[in-house]
Order: C-alpha cells, then structure tokens, then sequence
C-alpha cells in the first residue's frame, strides 16, 4: 500500500473529536442518558477522548463500553475459520439509554450492522446513533453516521487509515492506494 496523503494529522484529529463531542451533548435530551460504546480496535480510544471531552467540558462523566462484534459479523465464516474473539465489555444497563456508537471509518455499513445487532442482544436502547471520525462512503446497507468527523470521498482502491497513539504510537488519518 502506497502512502497517498495525511487527511487529518494530530491536532486536526483533537478539534474534530471536541466537535464531535459538542454535537453529541447537542443532540441528546439529557447527558445522564448517554452510554458511549467503541467498536474495536480504533473506535474505543475514539469513544474514551469523547467522553473524557464530555467531561472536561460539562462535568458529567458518561459511561464507557467496549465492543467487539466479531461473532456478528455477517462475513464470519469468510473471514477465518477460528475467528479471534475479543471481549465486549459494557459494566451498564443501555436500557431505555441514548446509546452512542464509536468508529473510526464507516465504509460499506456491515462493521455498524453487526454492532447494532450485538448492543439489542444485550439490552434495548431508546435510541442508537453513530459517530465515527471518517466517512469514506461505498455503503452496501442503509446506514449513516449521525455524527461524522471528515467525509471523504474514496475509490475502491483507496484505504483510510486513522492512527491513535493509543494503538499505533501516533494520531493521523491517512489516505492509502491499494
């Protein structure tokens, strides 16, 4: 993969998420409400800085889940024979909650597909919404995000690749050409 241009480099990244931040505390009828879950790997260091946002802006501190969405993903049997499993990790009740969901790109759809799927087999949220740092387009699903950091628009030959320091030592958003 060849390196085509940084789309967003570090300090792009720190505003975008303090906007998005902003607009999910605008949007949403009360902040005891909300429950922040990343999709791993990328989305749960994404959901961590918004809500640690949230919290130096306003004083609330919003519950944090982990999810993994591997054994719903309607790819699985594609993808491996012994897929890795992580764990999902959600310590509340998303119940009648305003579930907010946290990625990094949104692409064809499946990977928020298999996430909605794998939040209602825990619990009914009032609502769920999406926020991710990257919109690249390609849907394959009627699915969006409501809140969306940068729309880029790629070919099917190109990769966005978000770098967080917390997994990747740096924080970067890269265009890449297959």
């Amino acid at each position: 993969m060849q390196p085509k241009a940084i789309l967003l480099n570090e300090e792009v990244v720190g505003r975008t998420l303090k906007r998005l931040s902003y607009e999910i505390v605008e949007k949403s009828d009360e902040l005891s409400e909300i429950v922040l879950i990343g999709i791993r790997t990328r989305g749960v260091p994404l959901a961590k800085i918004i809500a640690d946002n949230i919290q130096q802006a306003f004083g609330v501190k919003i519950p944090l889940g982990e999810l993994d969405i591997s054994l719903y993903r309607d790819d699985l049997s594609a993808i491996a024979d012994r897929p890795i499993v992580n764990s999902t990790k959600i310590d509340c009740d998303v119940t009648d909650k305003d579930v907010v969901l946290v990625d990094d790109v949104i692409f064809t759809g499946r990977t928020v597909r298999a996430a909605i799927d794998a939040v209602l087999a825990i619990g009914r949220p009032r609502r769920i919404r999406l926020a991710v740092l990257v919109d690249r387009g390609h849907r394959e699903l009627p699915i969006r995000a409501d809140y969306v950091g940068k729309n880029v628009p790629t070919s099917l030959k190109e990769l966005v690749a978000v770098h967080l320091a917390e997994t990747d030592g740096r924080t970067d958003v890269e265009l890449l050409e297959l």
